[in-house]
C-alpha cells in the first residue's frame, strides 16, 4: 500500500513537471529586435521590464542603423527595427519590409561632443576651433545618423573645413564613444545617452538648433507581423514605464 503511495506521488510530481515545461512556451515567446546603437542602454532596460510585464522576451541586436537596413534587406531575421533615423523605417514600408502603419517616433536622440577629460570640452563648444586636437571621433554618417548630424553642427558652426582632417568615423555610434573613451581620439560626436551618466569628462549638449531632428522611428518588419511578442513589445515601447526609460537617457519623446 504504502509502495503505492509513494509511486501515485511520483507519478503526480512528474505529471506538474512534464506539464509547466510544456505550458512555459505557450505563455511566453521570443521576438528579434535590430536596435541602434546609440538607444543600447535604455533597450536593455526596456526589454528587461517588458519580460517582467508580459513574460515575453526581446532578443536584442545592436548596431548601425544603415547596417542593419542592409542585412534585412538581404533576409536577416528581424521582426523589429529601432532606427536612428525616421528615413531607413519609411523606406522600409516602402520597399515591402515594414508593416504599413506600425512605424512610429520612439525617442528624439540628442547629440553631444565629449572628452574623457575635464575641462576640455567647454560650454558652447569652442574647443573645436581651438586647434588643440589631433583627432574627433564621429559615427560614420553613411550608416549612422548621429554621423550626419555631427557634420551638420560643424558646418553650422563654420568649424568642417578645418576639422574635416580630423575626423575619425566609427562604424557606428558605439565606436565612436569607444575612440574618445580609449584615448584614441581626444573628443568626440557621440550620443547623450551613452554619457549622461558617466563621471567625471566634459561635455556640451548640441544645440538641436545645429542640426537635423533625430527623429528614431521603429516598425515592425513583416517577419514579425504574425508574433503576438512583436507586437506586444512595440505596444511596450508606448507605455509610461518606457518613456520613462527613454526620457531618463536624455531623449526627448512626443
Amino acid at each position: 500500500m504504502m509502495r503505492n503511495l509513494v509511486r501515485r506521488d511520483i507519478f503526480a510530481a512528474l505529471l506538474a513537471i512534464t506539464t509547466v515545461s510544456i505550458a512555459a512556451p505557450a505563455s511566453a515567446a521570443d521576438t528579434q529586435v535590430a536596435v541602434a546603437a546609440n538607444f543600447t542602454e535604455p533597450a536593455k532596460e526596456i526589454a528587461a521590464a517588458f519580460t517582467k510585464a508580459t513574460g515575453n522576451n526581446a532578443i536584442l541586436s545592436f548596431g548601425s542603423s544603415g547596417a542593419f537596413y542592409t542585412q534585412m534587406a538581404h533576409g536577416a531575421p528581424f521582426e523589429i527595427f529601432l532606427s536612428a533615423d525616421a528615413d531607413r523605417p519609411k523606406k522600409a514600408e516602402q520597399e515591402g519590409l515594414g508593416v504599413p502603419g506600425s512605424r512610429f517616433t520612439y525617442a528624439i536622440g540628442r547629440l553631444a561632443l565629449y572628452s574623457t577629460k575635464p575641462g576640455f570640452v567647454d560650454e558652447g563648444g569652442t574647443v573645436l576651433k581651438s586647434g588643440r586636437f589631433e583627432k574627433i571621433a564621429i559615427a560614420d554618417p553613411v550608416a549612422a545618423p548621429y554621423g550626419v548630424a555631427a557634420i551638420q553642427a560643424m558646418k553650422k558652426l563654420g568649424v568642417y573645413p578645418a576639422l574635416s582632417k580630423k575626423i575619425v568615423k566609427g562604424t557606428s555610434i558605439t565606436q565612436a564613444y569607444q575612440f574618445v573613451a580609449t584615448g584614441a581620439a581626444e573628443l568626440g560626436f557621440v550620443a547623450l545617452s551613452q554619457v549622461i551618466n558617466e563621471q567625471g569628462g566634459s561635455r556640451w549638449i548640441v544645440p538641436t538648433t545645429l542640426h537635423a531632428p533625430i527623429d528614431q522611428q521603429a516598425v515592425l518588419l513583416w517577419t514579425g507581423a504574425k508574433n503576438p511578442a512583436a507586437k506586444a513589445f512595440l505596444k511596450f515601447m508606448k507605455t509610461p514605464e518606457a518613456i520613462a526609460i527613454i526620457k531618463r537617457y536624455g531623449y526627448e519623446t512626443r
